[in-house]
């Protein structure tokens, strides 16, 4: 009979929620999930988002092959509801006060426990707590329930007073930008719980201290114009580098393998220096675990990019908590040598004529104008400097836009005349900034890479598949121009993709050399762009499937040559 009834107890309790000396009980694992109004519950799993509970269920195909992202946003347009029952034995504390963490929830949620009410979830970059004392011995349900991340966005923008700059109305949500889309990226904002869920006594979490960082950065006037350099241990160092940006549209998808996978190429390509760059998400602690074993520096973007912000009391405070919340959790990480405020939104304010295009009068320009020194100029660094004082903290990259001459004298440099201006490659031997901060070629994916997200019908750059799976307006015929420039002929698609990873593998050769043998002129060379977070036509050295363009190899030798 004890037999039996250990089975029954071990049945509703898991071995995980066993036992008074707890102090943490995970809710990851099997939830259930459906659309609001339809009765039927699927199966789901946490961490994880929609778009995957749904293709596991398979109610949708596969986002990534073929032309399927462009009938899929319709899942971005919905109200989703998860919900998990859990039990808890009797001893357990029950009638006190817990926290029920959520360390990411992607984005606008409703947090419900036993029919009660907790409250909201607004913002993916920062993890949540909502303490109660509602948990019963027994069956327990919490329901979490997904606003569409693109109708509160609009919704706030139709309600906002002035205009702000962007291409659509990512900025007005604390998303991960390029959930919206980006010149590499499919527009599939996603709703969900993506990171872990448990619940913890009430006492608060203590973040750990800071960790030395081994750095600096050094500005410093000088016969040039100003310098822009790392020292590791007070001795200047060259930094070989890329930027990088999330792994995946699903970042549930990421597991630590994918990210050792990574980072090892990147190590092996001679890479010292990654740029996490400020569109995607303040990544995951084993990438900075990994970071830390493999002596990569990493330089970290706070979450913005390309946009003029809301500065509004309630924007303000919730910047304020996932800022505060990421440089505590980030601190230890001896990887880490810089903050930067955001990425390219003071060289669009002075260059890109946003004043002109969205119409902003002499009075909005200057609010707008003291909303981004407000986040970018004040709040950012007086956190920084209140949780990590060690370590130096940059408004914005660049610094001075590339079609100023200054770009090259001072500050770190995003160098986009090759490719958005059509200049030949061999301009890079000429422009050698300070430290380039971005720059590139776009290039095909690996052939095999390309089998994996198309058929045969698809293989010509005009076909709607290869259209969906090239993001920037003008990509191909920006690619058939350097062909042309470069002299180099092809006759059918796949010579084409060899073709664009040579036009990568001659642009990262001569931008390297050049910065390398500047005499100390430039001390950094980060390209844009390191990974994929899909299948897709871009400026990546290593494909979404792991591939490795002729790009990478190129960047390895180079920065072998550079460590030296």
């Amino acid at each position: 009979m004890r037999y039996y009834l250990i089975l029954i107890v071990l049945g509703l309790f898991p071995p995980s929620m066993l036992g008074t000396n707890r102090t943490k009980i995970s809710l990851n694992g099997n939830w259930e999930f459906k659309q609001m109004g339809q009765s039927h519950w699927l199966p789901a799993q946490v961490p994880g988002c929609v778009h995957l509970d749904l293709l596991r269920n398979k109610k949708i195909p596969d986002p990534f092959f073929r032309d399927n992202e462009t009938k899929l946003f319709w899942i971005s347009e919905k109200i989703w509801e998860y919900q998990k029952v859990f039990y808890l034995p009797s001893n357990w504390q029950i009638g006190q006060t817990k926290r029920i963490v959520f360390e990411g929830i992607d984005t606008y949620a409703g947090i419900y426990l036993n029919g009660e009410f907790l409250g909201e979830a607004d913002n993916m970059f920062r993890s949540w707590e909502f303490k109660t004392n509602r948990l019963k011995a027994g069956r327990n349900i919490i329901r979490v329930v997904f606003q569409s991340p693109v109708q509160v966005s609009d919704s706030l923008a139709r309600n906002a007073s002035i205009r702000r700059p962007c291409e659509n109305n990512r900025h007005y949500s604390r998303k991960a930008q390029y959930h919206f889309g980006w010149d590499w990226a499919p527009r599939l904002p996603t709703s969900g719980i993506w990171r872990s869920v448990y619940i913890a006594n009430n006492e608060d979490r203590i973040y750990p201290s800071a960790r030395y960082a081994p750095v600096k950065l050094i500005q410093e006037k000088d016969s040039i114009g100003e310098s822009f350099y790392f020292t590791v241990e007070g001795k200047p160092v060259f930094m070989r580098g890329a930027n990088w940006i999330p792994g995946d549209v699903f970042l549930p998808r990421m597991t630590p393998a994918r990210y050792r996978q990574l980072l090892i190429a990147a190590k092996q390509a001679n890479i010292n220096m990654l740029r996490v760059w400020g569109g995607g998400i303040y990544e995951e602690d084993i990438f900075y675990d990994l970071c830390d074993s493999l002596g990569i520096y990493v330089w970290q973007d706070f979450m913005f990019a390309g946009a003029m912000y809301p500065a509004d009391s309630g924007f303000i405070q919730s910047i304020r908590e996932e800022v505060t919340q990421n440089i505590l959790r980030l601190r230890k990480h001896p990887c880490i040598v810089l903050w930067c405020g955001n990425n390219e939104i003071d060289e669009a304010w002075h260059n890109w004529g946003w004043q002109n295009q969205f119409q902003l009068s002499a009075s909005d320009t200057a609010f707008l104008w003291r909303e981004y020194r407000q986040i970018f100029h004040e709040l950012l660094p007086d956190l920084v400097n209140q949780f990590d004082p060690q370590r130096n903290y940059i408004t914005t990259s660049p610094q001075i836009g590339w079609g100023r001459k200054e770009s090259m004298t001072q500050g770190d440099s995003h160098y986009w005349g090759l490719w958005w201006g059509l200049q030949p490659i061999t301009v890079l031997k000429e422009k050698v900034p300070r430290f380039m901060s971005e720059y590139g070629m776009q290039a095909m994916p690996n052939w095999s890479s390309i089998l994996k997200y198309s058929i045969p019908a698809d293989w010509d750059t005009s076909s709607l598949v290869m259209k969906v799976h090239q993001k920037h307006p003008t990509g191909y015929s920006t690619l058939a121009n350097y062909l042309q420039q470069e002299n180099l002929q092809v006759k059918n698609f796949k010579e084409f993709i060899v073709a664009t990873q040579e036009i990568q593998h001659r642009v990262i050769k001569t931008a390297v050399e050049a910065q390398i043998n500047s005499k100390g002129r430039c001390m950094g060379s980060l390209f844009w762009q390191f990974n994929d977070c899909w299948p897709v036509c871009s400026w990546s050295v290593v494909d979404y499937y792991g591939g490795r363009k002729k790009g990478y190899y190129t960047m390895q030798n180079a920065y072998k040559q550079a460590a030296k």
